[in-house]
């Protein structure tokens, strides 16, 4: 009965693994005939795993999603990160997802072997969260957006822009992607005929479906791409374009997405696309990045730059 168990146990670790296995290979990884098999995947059935079987010389099995969840086998590395994972999703920006984080972790914590269980606390009491005093978003929303991006299933929402004014959009969703911050939706408007981010905490929770797609290529060539392009300088009404005296591997720690978008030019160059509400805040910013740097446009900027540059000349004389 143990080694029958343990085989079941390792059959469903493979399952978990990999969804599809042929009959053969299940048999030669497991070590059994073709029988022992069969009645293997119909223990695995009775506790209620839905194994999925195909006849035939390329037959098979494969794990199904089912009515209720099944338990998980995780390895080693994959226990830790779903705890650390569901630890730093407690104090995340998602809201309405703390409770059941906590409630998932304390569940996990309590099966852990206690060389893990001594891992994962080192993890916890050392690592200290900078609580989020950013927006969240509503889970339910974030849900449904994700599954109309997955369907191709057109929305209707009120959308809050940042000036406090609302409108009615009907998009084609396509990507929801994440900042560390902010959650954005990545969407053909179909009122505008073009491409939009949307800052999902911006939408109003009540989302209605409307009729399905066709999906559309990225914007960009890149979903996240775009995005990075539409915080970091094409929302704000001075922008600037910079050519930078160092390579962009050099300076890609500097300077992180939401800040603007580096372009190689040469192995010692690179093209900085950045914005700001002020050329006064632009030549700052490009001051503090700290290395050589020539103003491509707008004439706006350099004449901030000479002024920044004749403030620090009288400051250190």
């Amino acid at each position: 009965m143990l080694r029958t168990s343990a085989r079941l146990l390792r059959l469903l670790s493979l399952f978990q693994a990999q969804r599809y296995w042929s009959g053969a290979d299940l048999s030669a990884r497991l070590e059994v005939t073709g029988r022992t098999l069969r009645r293997d995947v119909d223990r695995l059935r009775s506790l209620g795993y839905p194994v999925h079987s195909t006849s035939g010389v390329a037959g098979g099995y494969q794990l199904g999603a089912g009515a209720t969840l099944p338990p998980l086998l995780l390895d080693d590395e994959e226990a830790v990160a779903v705890a650390v994972g569901l630890r730093t999703a407690a104090s995340g920006t998602v809201a309405g997802i703390e409770e059941a984080s906590v409630r998932a972790l304390t569940k996990l914590e309590q099966v852990l072997p206690s060389r893990l269980r001594r891992r994962v606390a080192a993890l916890h009491s050392f690592i200290v969260p900078i609580a989020s005093t950013g927006p969240t978003v509503d889970l339910k929303a974030l849900s449904t957006i994700a599954g109309a991006c997955r369907d191709h299933e057109g929305l209707r929402f009120r959308y809050q822009a940042r000036g406090g004014v609302q409108s009615a959009r009907h998009v084609e969703p396509h990507r929801l992607v994440h900042t560390g911050r902010r959650w954005y939706l990545v969407a053909w408007d179909t009122a505008r005929r073009d491409w939009r981010t949307f800052r999902v905490d911006r939408i109003e929770p009540k989302l209605t479906p409307s009729t399905r797609f066709t999906p559309r290529k990225p914007p960009d060539g890149d979903f996240a791409t775009f995005v990075s392009k539409s915080v970091a300088y094409r929302q704000y009404p001075n922008q600037a374009v910079v050519i930078l005296h160092a390579a962009v591997e050099t300076i890609a720690d500097r300077i992180p997405p939401t800040a603007g978008v580096l372009e190689a030019i040469t192995e010692e160059t690179c093209k900085l696309h950045t914005g700001a509400h002020s050329f006064e805040a632009l030549a700052s910013y490009l001051a503090m990045i700290g290395v050589d740097f020539e103003v491509h446009e707008p004439p706006e900027l350099v004449e901030s730059v000479r002024k920044l540059a004749d403030r620090f000349q009288r400051a250190a004389e």
